[in-house]
């Protein structure tokens, strides 16, 4: 079993970047490839729309629970054991939901393909905090989310050719061979990361690794703050297709271009915090970038209520609102995994946790409110950045 502790090729004491970004993207990949597929889905095995978006908030919620687990696992036994043991998890389960003959089978492997999936998103950044100081790691973890933000861009893209023009299912088995391919790659090459470990039980670090984190209000103000300005989208995200298609009239490969302009906004303020991390504070940073997402909310809930809303129009101001929370995304994880430096991989998954959880309840509460509707989706994103910024000031303010 030595082959889950040693790479059998390399002498690496970094891991690849291009494997970090293989890493984090099957999570990322199985969340958004699908997206332009739920309309189809929904009528192929008969499914109603709010039982179709439980595939997105189901996977949410098994992100979320999976990074808790993960990161303090982790900490005790290492990043490659867990990591090579969640991609594993992510193929099978990826290869089912490819085959499922009914609503039930495709909701249970989702939530068991998401489990997988996130291992390489709290690892991912947790490998590159291991080999960085703080201050080195906002920008790095900027350059791993401008990179990975073409991921989202071009998954829906992707997902929606080959809904069209394939079948629903073939984004399914896309993710499959993607998780089976990344999965040798990181057997054979991807080295142990972490080098210190916490001794004691993994139940014990668990607790131990968590309780000190939620003791921390600078913890809390980044990660809990940093959820609500980032991941509030994931409410358009589940709404968007039916939106796009139903209320818009939008064909459906069109659907998955427009999420190139959303991701290419993420893109866009993922360089600006690479850029400015190096001049300002990580405080100073998310201030400035909640400013741009509540100016993208605010216009989004202003098309709306005057009757002015269009494909380009909301398109363009949910683009706005992305590049704010690309901007604020890594100044928050930065700030979330540098509290403590024996707790990086529990701060990374607690600080995925937050970030997931959150995206779960907005997708529910859109799901509520008024499925496919548009008020709720832009309202919901509006209130959820103003939280968020009370939040950070909150958290980060001088004792």
């Amino acid at each position: 079993m030595r082959f889950l502790i040693t790479p059998p090729y390399g002498t690496r004491e970094r891991a690849p970047f291009l494997l970090l970004v293989a890493l984090t993207a099957c999570g990322t990949m199985g969340m958004h490839v699908i997206i332009p597929a739920l309309p189809a889905t929904a009528r192929a095995l008969n499914m109603s729309i709010s039982t179709t978006q439980l595939t997105i908030t189901l996977y949410l919620v098994g992100l979320a629970v999976g990074q808790l687990i993960y990161g303090p696992v982790s900490d005790r036994f290492g990043r490659r054991p867990v990591l090579l043991m969640g991609l594993t998890l992510f193929t099978i389960a990826s290869v089912v939901t490819a085959c499922a003959p009914n609503a039930g089978v495709l909701i249970g492997s989702r939530v068991l393909q998401s489990i997988g999936g996130c291992a390489g998103l709290v690892l991912g950044r947790a490998a590159v905090r291991d080999a960085a100081t703080p201050d080195k790691a906002a920008g790095q973890l900027a350059l791993l989310t401008l990179v990975m933000s073409m991921v989202p861009a071009f998954a829906p893209a992707v997902g929606g050719y080959l809904t069209a023009y394939i079948h629903w299912r073939a984004s399914y088995v896309l993710l499959a061979a993607m998780g089976g391919l990344t999965l040798a790659v990181t057997l054979l090459i991807l080295p142990e990361t972490n080098r210190e470990r916490i001794g004691g039980s993994p139940f014990g670090s668990l607790l131990s690794g968590y309780a000190t984190l939620v003791r921390s209000r600078a913890f809390l103000g980044y990660a809990a703050g940093g959820a609500c300005s980032t991941t509030s989208f994931y409410a358009f995200m589940s709404a968007s297709p039916f939106i796009l298609e139903n209320v818009l009239h939008r064909p459906t490969q069109e659907v998955g271009l427009y999420y190139i302009m959303l991701m290419g906004g993420v893109a866009a303020g993922s360089f600006l915090a690479n850029r400015l991390s190096r001049f300002v504070s990580l405080r100073r940073g998310l201030s400035l970038a909640n400013f741009i997402t509540i100016a993208g909310a605010s216009l989004f809930v202003f098309l709306d209520a005057a009757d002015l809303l269009s494909a380009p129009s909301m398109i363009g101001a949910v683009t706005l609102f992305m590049v704010g929370a690309g901007m604020a995304s890594p100044f928050a994880l930065a700030g979330s995994v540098s509290v403590n430096p024996r707790t990086i991989g529990a701060a990374s998954g607690m600080y995925g946790f937050f970030q997931m959880g959150y995206g779960m309840l907005c997708t529910v509460a859109v799901e509520l409110w008024h499925p496919g509707a548009v008020y709720p989706v832009a309202l919901i994103m509006l209130g959820s950045v103003v939280a968020g910024q009370a939040i950070i000031a909150w958290g980060t303010r001088s004792p």
